[in-house]
């Protein structure tokens, strides 16, 4: 594919171009209230190619060989309109000539298993789950995502890297009377299809908690002290901090960019915050990014101090950083932007029970439930909650929203768990859906977050 790619671009003459290939290959099973509602397999594939021309990056994206020819010459001609209109002119940050072949590093390959198993399988957690008490719903998909990569560009990298994604996701919904109570599961990875195989105690935990908030008291809105579990520890680093360890975000926002100066002190000393998609088989990792660059762990936050940026080459460039290869795109439908890739925040040395100590009287937090930010203010739903008395668990909480302001919660850290949990399952909405965009941390413990409730 790569001496294709390399037929198309003959004789393109520009300041620079990279062009993507890509194929990409999707199995889903979707039941709802004990029906299959999709059961289907899809192929795709097509290409992205981006032109730097008198200073102007365009891109345009195109599905057949033929194609490729009327597709140049409007990129091209789009670069000079852009040119002409005063757009800033833009040039990619120097990377290494890479000529590399990546081979997805699987365990069990789902490509292997048919669609007929895969059904059998969804079909037994979705029975298994409505056999539980109080169970009223559940609304369950099995998906494989399989993405075939070829990189090119005019400096002569030549890339092609194979990703797959495996998950299990969905919502189980408890019901009491006119009460229902909503949880979530979700489990999958990027190693294989042994990562939903074979997890029943993780739906049935799920289960239990949505029957058992059911029970549950509404929280009682106020200021309290807390402790974030893993999952909602790795939401907050994601939506709240991360986006803003964008380059293009930073770039673009001048309140960000007066905010987010490296080297300014924002965190206590204890807080480190780090991006690296290079630890092996958890959710976000690759090797090479869309722009053939490959991926580094990137230190954003050391001891309180923003001390790193992610970056495609021309954000890198623009601001005289380093590259870090971050530069994601969904699929060959789109042109890649600066996007994180696995996020979370370092372990500390605190067990959970020595959080729970510290703590005394306050909430635990739980698993999130959806949330937004307007700019450096946030709100996360929770899908459950403890009241903690004397540093010990009581009495369950349901109808959490978390309220609070960046730069206050990071201040606020008070002392960090040295446990560790990522995200099996992840997602990001950011311009385009990023599947593998990953997250997670240790147990945290904060000294003050407002709650919305009764």
């Amino acid at each position: 594919m790569i001496d294709k790619l390399e037929k198309m671009t003959a004789g393109l003459k520009v300041d620079y171009y990279d062009i993507r290939y890509e194929t990409k290959q999707v199995q889903r099973v979707q039941m709802n209230k004990k029906e299959i509602r999709i059961c289907d397999a899809n192929t795709g594939d097509g290409y992205v190619l981006r032109v730097l021309h008198k200073g102007a990056l365009a891109s345009v994206t195109f599905t057949r060989p033929e194609q490729a020819e009327a597709a140049i010459k409007k990129a091209v001609e789009n670069a000079e309109i852009l040119a002409a209109n005063g757009a800033t002119p833009k040039q990619p940050a120097p990377a290494p000539v890479v000529i590399d072949t990546i081979k997805a590093g699987l365990i069990e390959d789902p490509r292997d298993i048919s669609l007929a198993e895969k059904k059998e399988l969804t079909q037994a957690y979705s029975d298994l789950l409505f056999a539980q008490p109080k169970i009223a719903n559940v609304d369950i998909t099995y998906a494989d995502v399989y993405r075939n990569k070829f990189f090119l560009n005019s400096e002569g990298s030549k890339i092609n890297e194979e990703l797959v994604t495996t998950m299990l996701y969905g919502g189980i919904t408890a019901q009491d009377g006119a009460l229902t109570q909503p949880v979530r599961l979700s489990f999958g990875g990027s190693d294989g299809f042994q990562r939903v195989r074979n997890r029943e105690q993780d739906a049935l935990k799920q289960a239990k908690i949505a029957a058992d908030l059911l029970k549950a008291e509404p929280v009682k809105a106020g200021t309290y002290k807390m402790i974030l579990n893993p999952s909602m520890t790795g939401v907050f680093t994601h939506e709240a901090f991360g986006h803003f360890s964008e380059a293009d975000i930073v770039r673009d926002l001048p309140s960000v960019r007066d905010k987010m100066k490296l080297g300014t002190k924002l965190g206590v000393d204890e807080l480190n915050i780090i991006d690296d998609a290079t630890i092996p088989n958890q959710l976000g990792y690759y090797r090479y990014d869309d722009e053939g660059v490959a991926v580094r762990k990137v230190n954003l936050m050391t001891n309180g101090v923003l001390t790193g940026r992610l970056h495609d080459r021309f954000t890198a460039a623009e601001m005289g950083e380093a590259i870090s290869g971050h530069s994601i795109a969904e699929d060959f439908c789109y042109a890649p932007i600066v996007r994180m890739g696995c996020i979370f925040i370092q372990p500390g040395q605190y067990s959970l029970e020595e959080l729970l100590a510290a703590l005394e009287d306050g909430l635990y937090i739980g698993d999130p439930m959806g949330g937004q930010t307007t700019g450096e203010n946030f709100t996360f739903g929770a899908q459950y909650g403890y009241i903690v008395k004397n540093g010990k668990l009581a009495g369950m909480i349901r109808d959490i929203n978390l309220v609070g302001n960046l730069y206050k919660t990071l201040l606020s850290v008070s002392m960090i768990g040295k446990d560790f949990e990522l995200k099996e399952v992840g997602g990001c909405g950011k311009g385009q859906t990023n599947i593998r965009s990953c997250h997670g941390g240790p147990h945290v413990l904060v000294n003050e977050l407002t709650v919305g409730g009764k």
